[in-house]
C-alpha cells in the first residue's frame, strides 16, 4: 500500500501563486508515475499534470504549471503560477505502478485532498 498526504492548498488571488506538495509513504518506489488531478462539485475528476520519466500536462495549465519529484524525500510538487478563478478546485495527489494516464480510475492510491481556491 502506497500513503499519500497532500499540503499547500489555500486562499490566493487571482494571478498569485501556491505549490502542493504530498508526500508518499509505504510501498513507494521512484518508478512509479505520480500526477495531480482535481475536481469540482458535479465534475469528473480531471487529470492536470502527471510524471515518470517525462512531465506531461492538461492544456489548460501548461506554461503555467509544473510537476517536480523528489525521489529522496518521496516528495512530489505542483508549482501553481498565474493562478486562475478556474483553477479553484480540490486538487489530489494519485500514484500508479506503470505510465503515466489521463484518467482517474487508472490510478491506484489516492490522497484525501486540498482545497485551492482562487478569487478573482
Amino acid at each position: 500500500q502506497v500513503q499519500l498526504v497532500e499540503s499547500g492548498g489555500g486562499l490566493v488571488q487571482a494571478g498569485g501563486s501556491l505549490r502542493l506538495s504530498c508526500a508518499a509513504s509505504g510501498r513507494t518506489s521512484s518508478s512509479y508515475a505520480m500526477a495531480w488531478f482535481r475536481q469540482v462539485p458535479g465534475k469528473e475528476r480531471e487529470f492536470v499534470a502527471g510524471i515518470r520519466w517525462r512531465t506531461y500536462y492538461a492544456e489548460s495549465v501548461k506554461g503555467r504549471f509544473t510537476i517536480s519529484r523528489d525521489n529522496a524525500k518521496n516528495t512530489l510538487y505542483l508549482q501553481m503560477s498565474s493562478l486562475k478563478p478556474e483553477d479553484t478546485a480540490v486538487y489530489y495527489c494519485t500514484a500508479r505502478a506503470g505510465d503515466v494516464l489521463g484518467h482517474a480510475s487508472q490510478y491506484d492510491y489516492w490522497g484525501q485532498g486540498t482545497q485551492v481556491t482562487v478569487s478573482s
